[in-house]
């Protein structure tokens, strides 16, 4: 799980071209949106395409994709229990 945890923050770093950040920065459980990284329903959009492209997963819709990205430990759960790559 922590290599997932890992991957999914190079993945959300690079995908998001935050550039000035590095998986360290990204804490486990703080929340993507909102008062933790900030991040916007653009990045969302652009976080559903990477979960399609890098492990098969499909999301149903845009609040699925909310309870998803709460946090990287979050996504890393999901990933694992959905992935079909």
């Amino acid at each position: 799980m922590e290599e997932l945890i890992q991957e999914l923050k190079e993945h959300i770093i690079e995908v998001l071209n935050l550039e000035d950040m590095t998986p360290a920065d990204i804490e486990d459980d703080a929340p993507l949106f909102g008062e933790g990284l900030g991040l916007d329903s653009i990045d969302a959009l652009e976080l559903i395409v990477m979960m399609e492209k890098e492990y098969g997963i499909k999301l149903k819709s845009p609040a699925e994709g909310k309870e998803i990205f709460k946090s990287v430990h979050v996504m890393a759960q999901y990933v694992n229990e959905h992935r079909t790559k």
